[in-house]
């Protein structure tokens, strides 16, 4: 990635999260996306620790909207056995678009509520 979109993406991400807290009644559930794996986590930002965490690689699944889909159910039922029904969406400087909405569609449509 060359150095100037490097810092565009950082200044996106830096803007989203300013805005964007996780807490105990409504933790945060952050995004990651590389070139071969889409990673989510629920994390409490006041305590600081990661209460529930997928990825495509743990779902055995391939980086495709299909393999999103399946990721945000997966994500959705180990918050729901974590006892987490509401989360804030944090899209981590990604559209939201494709992969990125695919997988929040299937969050919501599996319980969660944000």
């Amino acid at each position: 990635m060359s150095n100037q979109k490097s810092l565009h993406r950082q200044a996106r991400k830096r803007r989203i999260r300013a805005k964007v807290r996780g807490t105990s009644a409504r933790p945060r559930m952050s995004v990651h996306k590389s070139l071969r794996v889409l990673s989510v986590q629920i994390i409490d930002d006041t305590a600081g620790k990661t209460l529930a965490a997928a990825s495509t690689k743990e779902a055995k699944v391939k980086l495709t909207k299909d393999g999103a889909k399946k990721l945000g159910t997966l994500i959705a039922k180990k918050a729901k056995d974590a006892k987490i029904s509401a989360v804030v969406f944090d899209r981590n400087a990604y559209k939201y678009h494709g992969r990125i909405q695919a997988l929040a569609d299937a969050a919501r449509e599996g319980g969660l509520q944000f």
